[in-house]
């Protein structure tokens, strides 16, 4: 029995491998990503239409197909069905979440955990359904242990619950790790997951309530030159962050689709030197903006937490000449295109 069922993983694991041919016999892939307009999926999405040297080779083989919220509704099983049928995908890269930022998190923690749960198992089901070649996740370094060493790194993930304010965010998302898992065992799906750091650039979400640290930062210092008020910062400035600009995420995420083959999740994040404090952010905002008013941090308000040091060793070991964007030409572009978009930018 033990023989046969290795021998039908085996099978299995063969049938995931197959890719659509092409009248030429030469195998033609079709990407899907979900979440395929906001922050990363528009990067990426930039990324592909560039012309890259890494993209070169791949131009005439692969489909891109960018899903938005108005394609379907993920937390519907029978919607999801419906796009993959549609599609037919080979490839899929799942950036679709219920994500906000800490006091929406705080505030609607059933609704993240749930809408995210049934988002993730809807397309997880789908890619084993339809013999997806490999699916890829995005998980975040927000859902690591709150009480732990620093750096973290991959195989902390489970080490203990979350921090309190967003558990219901990170429990959904650390089921994607274990489920990984599970289908590569179960299934020999070749599913994996990323780590990504703290992520900004163009196409964010700049609302001041709901959104991530620069995208808030840089509206509220657009308000603040508008109305010639302070620029107020939530909380002390001290704590401290890796961000990664949207652009190198998008990068890597697609070379993770198409080079990276282990169920084992993968931290993309600057290096553990490159973390800056939100008070050095901020001032970055108010450079990029030639905002030359007051700067004020509101100790009233909540830090969340100091910091979560992530290792990017992993990383490194596949890509050691990899260069990031510094942080200060990231938040220029961000900026600069926020300025450009201002109708138009979800805020």
């Amino acid at each position: 029995n033990l023989i046969s069922s290795k021998k039908s993983i085996t099978d299995r694991r063969s049938i995931q491998t197959m890719t659509k041919r092409d009248s030429n016999g030469s195998s033609k892939s079709t990407i899907l990503v979900t979440g395929g307009s906001g922050l990363v999926g528009q990067a990426i999405k930039s990324y592909v239409e560039s012309s890259a040297p890494s993209n070169a080779e791949y131009k005439d083989s692969e489909t891109w197909i960018f899903l938005s919220s108005k394609d379907g509704d993920l937390r519907d099983r029978k919607a999801t069905d419906a796009i993959f049928e549609k599609y037919q995908p080979t490839h899929v890269i799942h950036l679709a979440a219920k994500v906000g930022g800490l006091f929406a998190n705080m505030a609607q923690k059933v609704e993240f955990y749930r809408e995210n749960t049934l988002i993730n198992d809807n397309i997880m089901e789908n890619c084993r359904i339809h013999k997806v070649t490999k699916l890829v996740s995005m998980l975040s370094t927000c859902i690591f242990p709150d009480k732990t060493t620093y750096p973290i790194d991959e195989t902390m993930l489970h080490d203990g619950p979350p921090h309190p304010s967003n558990e219901g965010y990170a429990y959904a998302k650390r089921l994607i790790d274990t489920m990984n898992r599970a289908y590569h065992e179960e299934y020999g799906c070749n599913f994996t997951s990323i780590i990504p750091t703290n992520i900004y650039g163009p196409h964010d979400n700049f609302s001041i309530q709901n959104g991530h640290v620069i995208p808030g930062l840089i509206h509220k210092c657009y308000k603040a030159k508008q109305d010639n008020t302070p620029f107020t910062i939530w909380g002390s400035g001290t704590p401290l962050r890796q961000f990664i600009y949207s652009l190198d995420l998008a990068e890597l995420t697609v070379w993770v689709m198409r080079e990276y083959h282990s169920p084992d999740p993968i931290t993309l994040s600057v290096d553990e030197d490159a973390e800056v404090s939100i008070k050095d952010v901020a001032h970055a905002v108010a450079k990029a903006m030639k905002f030359e008013g007051d700067i004020v941090f509101d100790t009233t308000k909540a830090d969340g937490q100091f910091k979560k040091t992530a290792c990017n060793k992993k990383l490194r070991s596949y890509r050691p000449d990899y260069k990031f964007t510094p942080m200060e030409e990231g938040v220029q572009k961000a900026v600069d295109w926020f300025l450009e978009n201002y109708e138009t930018a979800r805020k």
